[in-house]
């Protein structure tokens, strides 16, 4: 099954909090009320390393996938 670089996703139990989902590696869950990142991968140190540099730019992406989202809802 394909799945979408990016997934919208909410909770019940975390009524003010939407979340993103990168499903590509590295994959992590970005929730847009705190900003705070779930990296759903195990990553040595070399690849924190990598990680650090790269983080910043998916972070980025995400948001803007968000936006994007959000104004097609609006539209």
């Amino acid at each position: 099954m394909q799945f979408p670089k990016f997934l919208l996703g909410d909770n019940t139990d975390y009524p003010t909090a939407i979340f993103i989902v990168h499903t590509e590696y590295p994959r992590f869950i970005l929730n847009l009320e705190n900003d705070e990142v779930e990296w759903l991968e195990d990553f040595t140190a070399e690849d924190e390393k990598e990680l650090s540099s790269e983080a910043e730019s998916l972070i980025e992406a995400a948001t803007v996938f968000y936006d994007r989202e959000i104004a097609r809802y609006e539209d």
